[in-house]
């Protein structure tokens, strides 16, 4: 257990020292994405507007939702879907990360565990603009910055840690199991069906309601809400917060572990 312990350490710390390298292979794979396009990266952009205005179009002007939380129906579900957006994209990309810079594996030296965060920190980007986007339409419903707004950049860090977690075992995985795109379209369309989005957990009864709370983004989006709307800090909801950074820190560990075991073989693989 000691080992693993020590050679869990030494594998974080290798991450640290390559964080300037991770950085510079993020903005270039954001760069080269879009590189071709005629818009370039406001493609990027477009997808995410377009998905949030007919979902809001569907349930607010086809179905007369009423408002959620004492808040237009739009800002509550914005909270949901931006966050999704972020998990979805960083994790999908991630997992395939490795076939992607196969050309990298492939060399002795490099740290191949690095890819599947350069991956996460390139979606960071467009993230980044939608949290600005959130506190836009907050502002123009008229609601007033809040100190609590601040804890976004809590849950912000949550979110990252628990798709390294997923994407060092995914990614890993990946290069062994061809059928792992197909795979992981199906667990984010069921993951988001089965997160509370476009629908208020609370309708849930509340001996199934744990059912739900297993998915880490139930904890990640009711954590934007909170930020946004309910204005609770997370430290209030305690049990919530410990129970996330149990499971996280488990899947962090073993996904570390698992792709450091199985490193040797990519090049072999791929």
């Amino acid at each position: 257990m000691l080992n693993k312990l020590k050679e869990f350490i030494y594998f974080i710390r290798d991450l640290f020292h390559n964080r300037e390298l991770i950085l510079d292979l993020a903005k270039n794979d954001f760069k080269v994405r879009y590189a071709g396009s005629y818009f370039g990266i406001v493609w990027g952009f477009v997808q995410p507007i377009i998905t949030i205005f007919i979902f809001w179009f569907v349930f607010q002007v086809g179905f007369k939702s009423q408002p959620v939380s004492d808040v237009p129906f739009i800002l509550w579900l914005i909270c949901g879907m931006i966050p999704w957006f972020f998990f979805s994209e960083a994790w999908n990309s991630a997992t395939g990360c490795l076939y992607e810079y196969s050309y990298l594996v492939k060399k002795v030296v490099f740290r191949v565990s690095v890819l599947p965060i350069v991956k996460i920190v390139s979606a960071l980007f467009i993230h980044l603009f939608f949290i600005g986007f959130l506190f836009l339409m907050f502002g123009l419903y008229g609601f007033p910055l809040h100190i609590v707004n601040l804890q976004v950049i809590y849950y912000l860090f949550s979110t990252i840690m628990v798709v390294i977690a997923l994407s060092w075992f995914t990614s890993a995985l990946a290069v062994f199991l061809k059928d792992m795109t197909q795979i992981m379209a199906i667990i984010i369309q069921l993951g988001f069906w089965l997160t509370p989005i476009f629908w208020n957990y609370e309708i849930l009864p509340p001996k199934y309601m744990f059912l739900f709370k297993v998915n880490p983004m139930f904890y990640i989006v009711q954590g934007y809400r909170d930020t946004f709307i309910n204005h609770v800090w997370f430290w209030e909801r305690y049990n919530q917060t410990m129970y996330f950074w149990v499971v996280t820190a488990i899947i962090f560990i073993l996904g570390a572990l698992f792709f450091r075991r199985v490193r040797p073989h990519f090049s072999d693989v791929l």
